[in-house]
């Protein structure tokens, strides 16, 4: 199928296009740049060994999109388009509503207009909020305790969809729920390229060992955990973006929700020791104290994706790291500008 990837061109949609290709997909890809680079769409290229649609354009800009539409005629979207940073979120909530909604509007828009009703949504396990049990699974409560403008937005969209759905029959639509994406292509050549001091972990450790930054700060290290730190569900990206493929590959009438996770938790000091063997040198760290709103643990139970869609997780924590590393040592500063 040909499959636009409206966000594409980010660290997880270029994974997503290298598992498009792999598995005899097309990908056309739109994205705006604000938090990507148009280079990293060539790195794509050179790993496919195919040449991809690219049009730089804003998903919120229906006139744009209709467009790419016309001139492309997709048979389904992966839409990975919005702002993602969470801390950021609290800051500027009006433009994250602005942003992640009003893009899914338009996008939902211009699909039914060419009647393009396959859709894999990029949502987040910040719609479980505070979970009460864990692991996750997809009947866990949502939408309690969501503590940022961040993971309200993929709530919302989440029952958007939804709604859109229950009201115009023939929608396909999978919401997967990412929980930590991590690692790089095994080629180096893509891989997270935050623009300022990175939002999550991995980056940052791994700027760390590149010698960007002196330290890594541990926010906490006495919660309930095996060592006092906070644990998350660590799963490689290019597992996540398999995901996609495999989601893409079952969906069925309606709405279907699934857990893009590994199941198992990884604490903060152990990605840290898994980064200091993949890179052969130590990490210096600092324990600080807790941010607000953080959690002791959360990991999911990926059982119903394995059940329905054929997908596990299959790479570990240390092939994250290695390949992060392999990423980060062959491009200190990231994509070419």
């Amino acid at each position: 199928m040909r499959i636009l990837l409206a966000g594409g061109a980010g660290y997880i949609g270029t994974h997503i296009a290298v598992a498009l290709y792999e598995a005899g997909h097309e990908a056309i890809i739109v994205d705006d740049l604000s938090n990507s680079r148009k280079s990293a769409v060539a790195r794509v290229e050179t790993i496919v060994g195919h040449s991809i649609p690219f049009f730089e354009a804003d998903v919120r800009d229906v006139v744009a999109l209709s467009d790419i539409f016309t001139a492309e005629a997709p048979e389904a979207v992966i839409h990975l388009a919005g702002l993602k940073a969470v801390g950021e979120s609290v800051e500027q909530p009006l433009r994250y509503y602005d942003t992640n909604i009003n893009a899914t509007l338009s996008l939902i828009r211009v699909m039914s207009e060419y009647g393009v009703r396959r859709l894999i949504f990029s949502s987040s396990a910040t719609v479980y909020g505070d979970p009460e049990i864990l692991p996750l699974t997809e009947s866990s409560r949502v939408g309690v305790g969501i503590s940022n403008p961040y993971g309200w937005t993929k709530a919302m969209i989440e029952q958007i969809l939804r709604d859109v759905a229950e009201a115009e029959p023939g929608w396909h639509i999978s919401l997967l729920r990412y929980f930590n994406p991590v690692g790089a292509h095994s080629s180096g050549l893509i891989g997270e390229d935050p623009e300022g001091i990175p939002n999550n972990l991995m980056p940052f450790v791994a700027q760390v060992a590149a010698g960007r930054r002196k330290f890594v700060n541990v926010f906490g290290n006495d919660y309930d955990t095996v060592d006092g730190t906070g644990i998350r569900d660590y799963i490689h990206v290019m597992d996540l973006a398999r995901g996609h493929v495999a989601a893409l590959d079952h969906l069925t009438p309606g709405v279907s929700v699934y857990n893009l996770g590994t199941g198992q938790g990884t604490s903060v000091l152990e990605v840290i020791h898994a980064f200091e063997k993949a890179c052969g040198k130590p990490i210096p760290y600092r324990i600080v104290a807790r941010r607000p709103g953080d959690l002791a643990s959360v990991y999911c139970s990926p059982a119903k994706a394995a059940a329905a869609l054929g997908w596990v997780a299959t790479q570990t924590i240390d092939d994250a790291c290695r390949d992060s590393w392999n990423w980060q040592s062959t491009n200190p500063d990231g994509f070419p500008r």
